[in-house]
């Protein structure tokens, strides 16, 4: 078996190919073939030695993958071979609060993530793969998919007429124009050139803001409210982007931090944060019951997951450098067999 694996945390060329034992399920567990694997953001900042949570070299990257279940160990009764799954981004948060020990829990963090061509995880640790989507399209789900879900559904879900806010074209903002459609909201997305406007209002959008030629876009975003703001706003910029959120956002709206794509950390401004009135709620993607909401959303609305771009295997590195460049639009996958 073949498993990509962080020999340091030095940048891209870090990543090493590695030849392994292949993994046998005990009880419980399920053996899957990995059959694509998509990227986030957390993945490139743990290769360039950016991201908030400590990782150790030698572990395998990647937290998101569609799977095909291979064997079951003893007991297993919710799976069979030749199942389609999907891998839940916190495979111990079923609901409710947070475990202790997520943190541990962590693919590609605190455990072997999905990069590989065998994995055995926990029978719990998985939901079915919506009908009807291929591998590379069903592995954009666990991450990007459920947070955008979470920041649209909870506590407070969206509702039909309001306006939301996105901020870039990444596959959290992506994901969360397209749900917000479904539900029948307004949307309003900011990108960073006009080469991807037209592809932003293709995709729904029913407004763009190109916030180079823009800088003050929270303004605009109230203006194209009558001054009211954005009931919601997906905010994946991080600290060079939230003084412009909380200025686009409406009194009494949210604010939902996701991320962070910036490196710059100018500070929040105290008295911006208190007049909006608006509410401020950090979600970390999201349990397995959201990813289980989610599929079957997807399922019903048919919502297809934008892919910018597909590699093979043994091209990991040349995905991870895709990713760098931020021109993508929706997810990079990499299928694995």
């Amino acid at each position: 078996m073949r498993a990509w694996r962080y020999d340091s945390f030095d940048g891209i060329d870090s990543l090493g190919l590695h030849e392994a034992a292949a993994p046998a399920p005990q009880r419980g567990e399920l053996l899957l073939g990995v059959k694509a694997v998509s990227l986030n953001y957390r993945d490139l900042a743990v290769l360039l030695g950016r991201y908030v949570q400590n990782a150790r070299p030698g572990l395998v990257p990647a937290s998101d993958a569609a799977a095909e279940v291979l064997a079951v160990g003893e007991g297993v009764t919710a799976y069979r071979p030749g199942d389609r799954v999907l891998g839940a981004f916190h495979p111990r948060w079923f609901g409710g609060e947070i475990p202790p020990g997520w943190v541990a829990d962590s693919y590609g963090t605190g455990r072997d993530g999905w990069l590989c061509e065998r994995k055995v995880v926990s029978q719990e640790a998985v939901v079915p793969m919506p009908e009807g989507l291929s591998f590379a399209e069903g592995a954009t789900l666990p991450c990007a998919a459920v947070t955008a879900w979470t920041a649209l559904m909870g506590p407070a879900p969206l509702r039909a007429g309001q306006t939301l806010l996105t901020l870039g074209s990444g596959g959290v903002s992506i994901f969360a124009l397209q749900l917000a459609k479904a539900m029948g909201a307004r949307v309003i997305a900011t990108t960073g050139g006009p080469g991807k406007v037209n592809r932003l209002k293709a995709l729904g959008a029913d407004a763009v803001i190109d916030y180079r030629a823009t800088p003050d876009w929270g303004a605009a975003v109230r203006a194209l409210t009558g001054g009211r703001g954005a009931d919601r706003v997906v905010e994946v910029g991080g600290p060079a982007t939230v003084n412009q959120s909380l200025a686009a956002v409406a009194r009494g709206g949210e604010v939902v931090l996701i991320g962070f794509l910036s490196s710059e950390n100018p500070g929040i401004d105290y008295f911006r944060l208190k007049g909006t009135g608006a509410s401020v709620r950090a979600i970390t993607v999201g349990d397995r019951a959201a990813l289980a909401e989610l599929a079957r959303a997807v399922a019903v609305t048919g919502i297809k997951p934008v892919i910018d771009s597909v590699f093979p295997f043994a091209e990991a590195k040349a995905a991870f450098r895709h990713l760098e460049t931020g021109r993508h639009v929706g997810k990079i996958v990499i299928e694995v067999g």
